[in-house]
């Protein structure tokens, strides 16, 4: 199956799950996920993977390689990046789809740099998504109280020209408990006033029940980061608990990617409502 755009994903008449990479055994239990379960998905590499690697290219060549060899549609994206540069490395590689996170800035820069990289991006036939986000705001968009205006979101998306929009109803990143409270008569509001799909960030901390409220109040892309890294390390955690003499990380590292695999099927089976 060949790498597919997100923007392909998203005029599915389906939710689309994006799931983030940290390393290769991340993008791997996320693509044998969706060879399981027949399911479109999106690996996402965010800026703070890329600092961890020290440079985009051999985990984002890595993903590439694997969603082109799966059987499932698999799209790259590049998630929560503020670096133009690292925008356009993205692009460079073959990336059909970009995040700028223009949150923190003032609202009349975000909305001007944001402009600018869509229209660079949509000339390589790239797709943008992008976050509105308070002035101010500690932790932009997703401060935990934050809430997404319709009109303004609908003002935004006609000024930038984006493709996808991350809005706030009441998610946060990550979130170790899933007791987040989201605010499915605002994300109804957004889907009737926004022209694009609508990004719900910070799902780690929804609970299934609620993930699936929110996809049929309107959500359309559905990142998970946090929830994975959980199940991972702690099939390490238990594999290292067992046996003291373990040191051979393919054994540990393995049981980290089932457990991942096991937990991104049963979402993507939550998602489809």
């Amino acid at each position: 199956m060949p790498l597919v755009p997100l923007r392909e994903l998203l005029d599915r008449p389906v939710p689309t799950a994006a799931f983030n990479v940290i390393q290769i055994e991340h993008a791997e239990a996320i693509a044998a996920a969706a060879d399981e379960t027949g399911a479109s998905v999106v690996l996402q590499i965010s800026e703070n993977a890329v600092r961890y690697h020290g440079s985009l290219a051999p985990i984002g060549r890595a993903a590439l390689a694997i969603a082109a060899t799966a059987s499932s549609p698999i799209a790259v994206h590049l998630d929560h990046a503020t670096s133009e540069d690292l925008i356009r490395e993205a692009v460079e590689l073959g990336f059909g789809s970009v995040m700028f996170d223009g949150s923190a800035l003032p609202h009349d820069e975000n909305v001007a740099r944001t402009a600018e990289v869509v229209a660079r991006c949509h000339g390589r036939g790239v797709a943008v998504e992008a976050e509105l986000g308070e002035i101010g705001g500690k932790n932009g968009v997703h401060e935990p109280g934050a809430r997404t205006d319709p009109h303004d979101a609908a003002r935004y998306v006609e000024a930038t020209g984006v493709d996808a929009l991350a809005v706030a109803v009441g998610s946060s990143h990550a979130m170790l408990t899933r007791d987040a409270a989201l605010d499915f008569e605002l994300i109804a509001l957004l889907h009737a006033a926004v022209p694009v799909p609508l990004v719900l960030h910070g799902s780690s901390g929804v609970a299934d029940e609620h993930l699936a409220e929110a996809v049929r109040a309107g959500m359309r892309k559905i990142n998970i980061a946090t929830q994975l890294n959980k199940y991972f390390t702690a099939a390490i955690r238990a594999g290292l608990g067992d046996d003291p003499a373990l040191v051979d990380p393919r054994r540990y590292l393995g049981a980290g990617r089932e457990a991942m695999t096991a937990e991104v099927a049963r979402l993507i089976r939550v998602l489809e409502v």
